[in-house]
């Protein structure tokens, strides 16, 4: 396929205003590439320029400009031409009427599979622009777990997309701002791609917050300004040191980022004043011994800050970044930052996993960087298999952007990487799922600690896990991994479905016995049929649906008795029908109990049913519940089993005297009646009384009367009634 003539004429006017010529990009290609990919190159270049011949960008140029330009910034990275055609044809599937199979027949599958990995959906219709966003986001990690190009790719489009932002309405500017400081900068951090996280970062910042960028920004230039000989000074105390000691490094300053400025302005709540005073200089040597020669020689050139030393050489970071830091109070009392590192370590720094991927070679694995990117895509990969929809994906993957680390060992001395605040679940999960699930203790430092306990740096975990152990829901309160979260919230939905259709069986079976029938009664043919016209994939999932209130249950039972819209069945089986349905109090996650009332075993109960929640169980007496009725939602009436062994939550107030150590002698008359107090609030009357507020747990009706005579007993207390809506 040629380009036109006049597009080709276009492009190579394109010097002006800081374009891209495509002769010059294939000139620069030449330091690394043979001329055959530099070919393959040109051609992937001619096919997109034609295929965008008709169209611009929102600032008027051609739209080629555009491809050229991502490419020529992997180019600066060394990255294959593979990529680099990639990278040319991005937008073709997306924004031409181009399809992947065009692409793979003309330039092979490897570049076809990367060009639809950076494509967003577009054939799909969503319910919000959040959510599109999303899906999209979702598709391209999916993608990356294939072949981590594709992130890079989609970072450099990011990066260009950044640079010509300003033609970009407000509201829009804002919104792609925003996704690149929360999305796009993390992950081109936690890939170690240091040169294009800090340039999104800087953009970002300066589109979305431009008055807090201009105020930051002119304040350290003039602190620069005011100190300028001092730091001079001090960057040439720091060669000659070095030069003394026999060490040849390169020395320079470096400003500090304004978006970094402003999270640790945030992080640590100090002012700009505090920040701005720090300065930073890199040390880059020829070995890793010389670094820490490096190290001694300015520890005895200032003094460093205690505390303030860190060792990313022995021990790398999750994105593969590796340097010493130290904070020195150097001239006046002024603070300053160094990082010493290897040329080597300073080429990681930058390009991170872009300079480690070696496509010539698939076993990247061996890459200490490479193999933890691959780690962590691979955890992606396993965590998206449970969960819900891309909304609930890209949350996850959130929490797992922002690297604040915390290093553990384990019992053999392997060194584990967390997330900072990560806990003791945290932890087993990233040992191995199944430690995680089946989790039920754990030594931190050879002593027992909770499993809620968070971790700190230099701590050795050791996980005690028992055969038939589940997660608990509780743990979804305090872990910060995505690991972690994404595994119990999958068992979770699964226990959710188990229940719902063990609690639907049970409904359809009582509206089944009305009928003098059953479920297993009912000839396949039948069955099949209805759940056809139910749209259910099978039997497992209408009873689901019948367990989360989503279908009635009498209709189900009329399709699959062939009486729909009949009468219903004669009175001599009415009574069996109308009877109540008995719960145990331990169906778990689709029978909620409503907190206006609090129903408990002995109260007279009703169950309402909510699409997706299942049931909510009320006392017949709740006016929440008279409420529900009159509205027209579906209610059954329920009664409790005979023998209950579970716990409920309900509510007492207590009007008592006011007296120093009332509270505490309520609360330890009811502890003392082996009742657990899951929360106490207090309502002052006047100045003389006030009302406890309890939320105790009890067994039944019989427990809770127990509680109250003793508290009656209680000298200052007035009144004690249940609590009621």
């Amino acid at each position: 396929m040629t380009q036109s003539g006049s597009n080709l004429k276009e492009a190579e006017k394109a010097s002006e205003h800081g374009r891209i010529l495509i002769s010059e990009f294939c000139d620069s290609l030449e330091g690394y590439l043979n001329r055959e990919q530099i070919r393959e190159v040109y051609r992937a270049y001619l096919f997109s320029a034609e295929a965008h011949q008709h169209q611009r960008r929102i600032s008027g140029e051609p739209y080629i400009y555009h491809p050229i330009s991502v490419a020529h910034i992997l180019a600066g990275m060394r990255m294959d031409h593979t990529c680099l055609m990639a990278a040319i044809l991005h937008d073709v599937i997306e924004d031409t009427g181009t399809s992947k199979e065009v692409v793979a027949r003309e330039f092979g599958e490897e570049v076809a599979e990367l060009v639809d990995g950076v494509s967003k959906l577009t054939q799909m219709n969503f319910g919000s622009q959040a959510e599109a966003q999303a899906a999209n986001f979702r598709k391209m990690l999916l993608a990356v777990a294939k072949d981590i190009r594709v992130i890079i790719i989609k970072l450099a489009d990011r990066l260009h997309n950044m640079r010509t932002l300003g033609v970009m309405r407000p509201e829009k500017r804002r919104r792609i701002a925003k996704e690149t400081l929360e999305i796009y900068a993390p992950i081109a951090n936690r890939f170690g791609i240091n040169s294009i996280r800090l340039e999104l970062e800087l953009l970002g910042f300066q589109a979305y917050w431009p008055a807090r960028y201009r105020v930051i920004t002119e304040r350290s230039k003039k602190i620069r300004g005011n100190r300028k000989e001092t730091i001079g000074r001090i960057e040439e105390a720091i060669r000659l040191r070095l030069g003394q000691e026999g060490i040849e490094a390169e020395v320079y300053g470096r400003k500090k980022n304004p978006y970094s400025i402003y999270r640790k302005m945030q992080g640590k709540r100090l002012p700009l004043s505090e920040l701005a005073d720090v300065y930073a200089f890199r040390i880059i040597v020829d070995k890793i011994d010389t670094c820490y020669r490096a190290l001694g020689a300015v520890h005895n050139l200032y003094k460093p800050k205690p505390g303030a030393f860190k060792d990313y050489i022995a021990i790398p970071k999750a994105n593969g970044y590796q340097s010493l830091h130290t904070v020195l109070i150097a001239l006046h009392g002024l603070p300053i930052e160094i990082q010493i590192r290897t040329q080597d370590m300073h080429q990681i720094a930058e390009s991170g996993i872009a300079a480690h991927w070696n496509y010539k070679n698939r076993h990247a694995g061996r890459d200490p960087l490479a193999h933890g990117a691959s780690e962590w895509l691979s955890s992606l990969l396993e965590m998206q298999s449970g969960v819900g929809d891309s909304m609930e994906f890209l949350e996850n993957v959130k929490i797992d952007l922002y690297p604040d680390e915390v290093y553990v060992f384990t019992p053999r001395g392997q060194i584990m990487v967390l997330a900072k605040g990560a806990t003791v679940i945290d932890f087993a999960y990233a040992v191995h799922t199944d430690v995680g699930s089946r989790c039920v203790a754990a030594r931190v430092d050879r002593r027992l600690a909770p499993l809620r306990s968070r971790l700190l740096t230099g701590q050795t975990v050791e996980i005690i896990t028992r055969e038939g152990a589940v997660p608990n829901p509780a743990w979804l309160n305090f872990v910060v991994t995505s690991k972690a979260r994404g595994h119990i919230r999958s068992y979770l939905k699964n226990l959710k479905h188990q229940e719902a259709a063990e609690l639907g069986r049970r409904l359809l079976e009582k509206e089944l016995t009305a009928y003098d029938t059953c479920i297993e009664a009912i000839p396949a043919e039948r069955v099949a049929t209805v759940l056809k016209e139910c749209g259910a994939g099978s039997l497992q999932g209408l009873l689901v649906e019948i367990g989360l209130g989503n279908r009635m249950p009498l209709l189900v039972a009329q399709r699959l008795t062939g009486l729909e819209g009949g009468p219903l069945p004669e009175a001599s089986h009415r009574d069996r029908y109308e009877g109540p349905l008995f719960i145990r109090g331990t169906e778990g996650m689709v029978v909620n109990y409503a907190k206006c009332c609090r129903p408990i075993p002995g109260d007279q109960i009703t169950a309402v049913f909510n699409p997706g929640k299942g049931m909510v169980v009320h006392r017949q007496e709740c006016r929440n519940l008279k409420k529900e009725r009159r509205s027209g939602e579906t209610w059954l009436e329920l009664d409790w089993e005979k023998v209950i062994e579970a716990s409920f939550a309900t509510e007492i107030r207590v009007s008592v005297g006011n007296q120093r150590g009332v509270l505490a002698s309520v609360a330890a008359a009811i502890a003392d009646m082996g009742s657990n107090i899951d929360n106490v609030g207090i309502e002052e009357r006047d100045g003389l009384t006030s009302t406890l507020i309890f939320v105790i747990e009890v067994t039944d009706r019989q427990h809770l009367a127990r509680i109250m005579r003793r508290l009656r007993s209680l000298p200052r207390v007035i009144r004690i009634v249940r609590g009621l809506s």
